[in-house]
């Protein structure tokens, strides 16, 4: 059985780490060979010798048509990335017996991006961003006590914001748009830790909300009415493309905190961010309407806001998901 992987620059710009992961993994079991090239018009049957003995192909950012492949007379499984895919090529092998592993989407930084929003969360309840920054340069933030202590004002190692959803997740109600991959791993934490969890998502099955330990919402409407935490965790599509409407937005509770983590052009983004600067809602964001981020955006460095720069999905370990995803589906050796 020999096995070989073709990466190829653009792979690695991509998905750093995956393809070494890979063939760490499938050498435990066996050989397995890694060829790289950075050359743009490199074809995997100029790089691999005496490709005819090839059992197994992996190629990853490189194009290969059917005549490409022509010479992996042997070939029994091949995996290749979406960007040098062809109906044809794709064709051309089954016809020849070969099994094709095809690319699955978006299943591999679910965890990461829920996790990464979990974080937020709790940053942006507790303004951990806020006081770190600020301890560099004064002690103000260590003076929690007035000389003399009144309701409501801030008193001994109090350091969140009144003014807006803040302190303990647990009992907080997390209202979520999305029962997804990423939506109902969120849901999961929040409600783990003790928030009131309720998801709209039309299209998920009942058993995704009993798993996330939340509540199904069916009219979107109502989801906003009494939300602290509003999350709308579902991809951009032409149909999820402004879904948060300004009149959504706009019904928001007073001091709501809304977390972005998927795509930001879900909502209004214009009535979102009118809100955030009225200091009418707080943010916590790691995707913007423009990315990146212009310099002299209003939401940077503000009281109620904690952003990030687009990297809640990349983690090492969804990089490695790749690999495992796509190996999981060759056949057992």
């Amino acid at each position: 059985m020999r096995s070989v992987i073709c990466v190829h620059e653009r792979f690695d710009a991509v998905w750093p780490f995956a393809a070494d992961y890979w063939q760490e993994r499938w050498q435990q079991k066996g050989r397995c060979e890694l060829y790289r090239s950075e050359i743009e018009s490199a074809q995997a049957s100029h790089l691999v010798d005496d490709p005819a003995s090839v059992n197994r192909l992996v190629l990853l950012g490189f194009p290969a048509d059917a005549e490409d492949l022509e010479p992996f007379t042997n070939l029994e499984e091949c995996f290749q990335t979406p960007q040098g895919q062809s109906d044809a090529s794709i064709e051309a092998l089954k016809a020849r017996g070969v099994s094709f592993i095809p690319h699955r989407e978006d299943v591999y930084w679910g965890q990461s991006v829920a996790e990464f929003g979990l974080g937020l969360t709790m940053s942006a309840l507790r303004r951990i961003p806020q006081t770190y920054t600020a301890m560099m340069s004064s002690h103000d933030t260590w003076k929690y006590e007035p000389e003399i202590g009144k309701p409501g004002q801030r008193g001994q190692q109090y350091g969140d914001d009144s003014n807006f959803t803040n302190g303990t997740l647990a009992g907080k109600r997390v209202r979520i748009i999305g029962a997804g991959n990423i939506g109902a791993r969120y849901a999961s934490f929040c409600s783990a830790i003790g928030a009131d969890v309720s998801i709209w998502d039309p299209f998920a099955a009942d058993a995704a909300f009993v798993v996330a330990g939340a509540e199904r919402c069916f009219h979107l409407s109502e989801l906003v009415k009494d939300a602290e935490i509003f999350v709308p965790m579902v991809p951009l599509t032409d149909s999820t493309r402004g879904l948060v409407t300004a009149e959504l937005i706009n019904a928001l509770p007073h001091g709501s905190l809304v977390v972005q983590v998927t795509r930001a052009k879900v909502c209004d983004t214009e009535a979102l961010y009118k809100r955030v600067l009225n200091d009418e809602l707080s943010l916590a964001a790691d995707v913007f309407d423009t990315e990146p981020l212009p310099l002299e955006s209003p939401l940077l460095s503000r009281h109620n806001v904690v952003h990030t720069p687009h990297n809640a999905g990349r983690t090492i370990h969804a990089n490695q998901r790749f690999s495992e995803d796509q190996m999981s589906r060759f056949r057992p050796r």
